[in-house]
């Protein structure tokens, strides 16, 4: 426990590298998995390998967390000894975890909570909540942390792109028309969140390696933009192409403090399928140096 006591608490669609979380007690609320042989808890009752396995069979669906399991975690952590707590989600244009959050938050007496959006996904999401424990840790006050991981969020740009475009058209996070110009032109987009936390296409590119140096190149053209930065990476394979895009990444970004790796959470695997490589960069706040030195690879 931190010596202010306020407890970290995410969902599992930040893809925080588990070692970090349990470093530093992060609390996570696990999304839930919906197949029609029952509901599964990701990372719990099940793995991102079982997701990818079963998509030959059954592609499922995603639900948020219940109100019940967000208050069971802050209670817990209340009874664990914490005084407060900060919430950090995914996107709220992506999820309606944020907002239930909130709720959550407003209805917990004599225990103070903050929520914050970072309006993004996966390991970019993941290093805002990073960010919230290592700046707790650091004595930032309680008072202090919406606006800071705000701010830090607000600068964290998260690029990804898939070889099968057909998990983000079952989910709905593209277009009928995006969808089938891919696949009859090889055209492989990437994707960011824009300033609403939605996914947006931000470039094309015909075929995966143009689509990988391009991710590479736009990454390391945003962290030219700052003195210090963290890269983190998230895939949902690895393979010899994702190993040579990331070590690609480390070469080009000189001003970069550490690369962080994690896998893909089950939850993310439903809406990407099983090619995903996604790419993170953000400034670098001085505790993020050593975190990233551990964390690397």
């Amino acid at each position: 426990m931190n010596s202010q006591k306020i407890a970290v608490i995410t969902d599992s669609g930040t893809n925080v590298p588990p070692a970090f979380a349990q470093e530093h007690d992060i609390r996570i609320v696990p999304l839930l998995i919906n197949y029609t042989d029952g509901t599964y808890r990701s990372e719990i009752d099940i793995t991102g390998q079982q997701v990818i396995d079963r998509l030959s069979s059954e592609v499922p669906t995603t639900s948020l967390p219940s109100p019940s399991s967000i208050r069971e975690v802050l209670e817990q952590a209340k009874a664990d000894g914490y005084e407060k707590a900060v919430i950090v989600t995914i996107s709220s244009g992506l999820s309606a975890t944020n907002q239930t959050a909130h709720l959550v938050a407003s209805q917990m007496e004599d225990f103070p909570v903050e929520v914050v959006d970072t309006l993004s996904i996966g390991i970019a999401a993941g290093l805002t909540v990073m960010d919230a424990s290592l700046m707790i840790e650091a004595g930032v006050p309680f008072e202090e942390l919406s606006g800071r991981l705000n701010a830090l969020a607000n600068q964290t740009l998260v690029l990804f792109s898939v070889d099968d475009l057909t998990y983000l058209r079952k989910g709905g996070r593209i277009s009928e028309a995006t969808y089938r110009l891919g696949s009859a032109l090889n055209i492989k987009p990437i994707f960011d969140c824009d300033d609403e936390g939605h996914y947006r296409t931000v470039k094309k590119c015909r075929g995966r390696d143009k689509a990988l140096k391009s991710t590479i190149s736009l990454i390391a053209e945003r962290a030219k933009e700052y003195e210090q930065v963290v890269l983190a990476a998230a895939v949902a394979v690895h393979d010899a192409t994702n190993d040579a895009a990331l070590h690609a990444l480390e070469e080009k970004v000189t001003n970069a403090v550490g690369l962080i790796s994690t896998s893909i959470s089950p939850d993310l695997l439903v809406h990407t399928g099983p090619s995903l490589l996604g790419m993170a960069v953000q400034p670098a706040i001085p505790e993020m140096a050593a975190a990233a030195a551990a964390l690397e690879g």
